[in-house]
C-alpha cells in the first residue's frame, strides 16, 4: 500500500500529541508505566489513522475511451442539471460526490485532457452535504478539457475539511484516472460536464471509487 508522502508531518504530530497526553498523566501524578501506556496508545492510534487516511491505493482505470471515471472516492450525493456560464457556457450536469473521513482522499482525473484551468477560491464552510456548498464554500477549480468533452473538477472544503490541493498545474496533460490532488478530512467533490456530452450512469446513493467507478459515458463518437 502506498502513502501520500504528505502523512509524515502528521506522523509527528501524533507523536507529539501522545508525549502531551504522557506529560499531562505524570503531571497528575499518574504511575510512569501507566502514563507511558496510555501516551503510547494514543501516538499510535492516531499515527495508524493517518496512515490510514493518507493511503494511495493503486487506481486502474477503464480502458474504454467513452467512459467518464468518479474523480473521488465516496457516496454519490446528487446528480444536477445547472447552467454553467464561466468554463463549459453550456447546459451542463453536475455529479456530486460526498467523501466520509474513511475514504481515500487522492482526486482523479475523470476525463484525459490538458489542464486549462486551476485556482483556488475563497468561501464559507457551509456542511457539504448541502447543495448551497457547491456555490459557496471554500474550494478549488479544475478544468480539464479533452477531445471529446471537458469537465470541471471543484474540490470543495467542508466545516471538518481544512484544505484542498491540486498537483497539476495549467498547460498540463493529464490521463484519466490519473491523481490531480487531495481533500483533506473529508469534503465533497463536484464533476460538472456538457450536458449534451454526456449520458449520466450513476444515481444518488452509490459508492464510487475514484480512477475505476464508470459515472458517465459520452453520448458522441469517440474521437480517435
Amino acid at each position: 500500500m502506498a502513502f501520500r508522502p504528505e502523512v509524515i508531518r502528521f506522523l509527528f504530530v501524533s507523536l507529539a500529541l501522545g508525549g502531551l497526553v504522557f506529560s499531562a498523566l505524570r503531571l497528575c501524578r499518574v504511575a510512569g508505566k501507566r502514563s507511558l501506556a496510555v501516551g503510547g496508545l494514543v501516538a499510535l492510534l492516531l499515527g495508524g489513522y493517518m496512515l490510514y487516511f493518507f493511503r494511495d491505493p493503486p487506481r486502474q482505470a477503464p480502458a474504454d475511451p467513452a467512459a467518464i471515471v468518479a474523480g473521488a472516492d465516496g457516496t454519490i450525493m446528487s446528480v444536477v442539471d445547472l447552467q454553467e456560464p464561466t468554463f463549459l457556457k453550456t447546459n451542463a450536469v453536475r455529479i456530486s460526490i460526498f467523501l466520509s473521513l474513511f475514504d481515500v482522499h487522492v482526486n482523479r482525473a475523470p476525463i484525459g485532457g490538458i489542464v486549462e484551468f486551476a485556482a483556488d477560491y475563497p468561501g464559507t464552510r457551509y456542511f457539504t452535504f448541502l447543495e448551497k456548498s457547491s456555490d459557496f464554500n471554500q474550494h478549488s477549480t479544475i478544468v480539464i478539457r479533452g477531445k471529446d468533452t471537458a469537465c470541471i473538477v471543484n474540490q470543495i472544503v467542508g466545516p471538518i475539511a481544512r484544505r484542498v490541493v491540486h498537483w497539476i498545474q495549467v498547460g498540463q496533460q493529464v490521463q484519466k484516472g490519473e491523481s490531480i490532488g487531495m481533500m483533506k478530512f473529508g469534503s465533497r467533490l463536484d464533476m460538472v460536464f456538457p450536458k449534451d456530452d454526456v449520458e449520466v450512469v450513476v444515481k444518488k446513493g452509490m459508492k464510487v471509487r475514484a480512477g475505476e467507478t464508470i459515472v458517465a459515458r459520452l453520448k458522441a463518437k469517440v474521437t480517435p
